[in-house]
């Protein structure tokens, strides 16, 4: 992710950070197959490029089939649910077994990839005893797109296909002003960790689930500390509270934690910003710059 989110800057230097993150959360991995209209707006970029183009920008999604039924679907799936497996199969709507076909083809093409659970088993060992409600319970990975223009288009523009090709844009534009942002705010995650990957010499790092809790970051360090983050990215400062909701899921998790990592895309509270605690890690957008771009 690092490597391709410092191409794409390199290839529109004249961005801020901010805009960086936005315009590759839509554009990032095709900014070498066709050029791209940066315009004063996000929203302007999309129409000037993806609603103008439709054609043009269509024609990127190789193989050619992944717009047709049944690969349409499952990512489809893929680009609007948490990546859960479990998940990707109810909302694809298609025999287990064939989705599961499908996701494999597309890993091994390099389209998806996956993301391993690092949740420990529940069971210890062949005949503990487990409450009834955990009986079914089956730890799964993460399925994710590799370049984030794939993501943004089975997400927002594939599902208004038809529309789109007939110049009616309204319902296009209405889901993406209410969803964007996630868009934004998986890359921004997705980034924030390669700043811990670089400001630690980490074993393991990335998003963490179980079956109670979710956390952006968790990440182990060689000396065994672990880092628990924590990434908003959101048009408000983080204020205290939030850190405080945090060290509460930790704890309810069993999670001894060394350090807790905050990454804000507006600043942080004043009293965060006077804390005196060591074990307290804040990032802004300027760290972004610093440790993702300049290094």
């Amino acid at each position: 992710m690092r490597l391709r989110f410092q191409n794409f800057y390199r290839y529109y230097n004249n961005l801020s950070i901010e805009d960086t993150i936005e315009y590759f959360s839509i554009f990032g991995g095709v900014e070498e197959l066709i050029e791209i209209d940066i315009s004063p707006t996000l929203s302007q970029s999309i129409s000037n490029n993806i609603l103008k183009n439709f054609s043009q920008y269509s024609n990127i999604i190789a193989p050619s089939y992944l717009s047709k039924k049944p690969y349409r679907d499952v990512l489809i799936a893929i680009a609007k649910g948490d990546g859960r497996v479990s998940n990707i199969l109810k909302r694809s709507h298609i025999y287990d077994s064939i989705t599961k076909d499908i996701l494999d083809e597309l890993i091994e093409l390099e389209i998806l990839k996956e993301e391993y659970s690092r949740e420990k088993p529940i069971k210890q060992h062949p005949k503990q005893k487990l409450k009834k409600h955990l009986r079914g319970y089956q730890i799964e990975s993460k399925i994710r797109f590799v370049e984030p223009f794939y993501r943004f288009w089975f997400g927002f523009v594939e599902p208004f296909r038809l529309e789109i090709k007939d110049n009616i844009y309204d319902n296009f534009i209405e889901y993406f002003e209410l969803h964007h942002n996630r868009l934004m705010s998986l890359v921004f995650e997705q980034l924030s960790n390669e700043i811990i990957n670089y400001k630690f010499e980490t074993i393991s790092s990335g998003s963490y689930w179980n079956r109670d809790s979710e956390f952006d970051i968790l990440a182990v360090t060689t000396n065994k500390k672990i880092i628990i983050g924590e990434c908003k990215y959101k048009n408000r400062k983080i204020c205290k509270n939030e850190l405080t909701k945090l060290q509460y899921k930790t704890t309810q998790n069993g999670i001894n934690v060394n350090y807790y990592a905050l990454f804000s895309k507006n600043g942080f509270s004043k009293e965060l910003m006077k804390s005196r605690d060591k074990n307290l890690l804040l990032y802004t957008l300027d760290d972004f710059k610093e440790y993702l771009i300049e290094i």
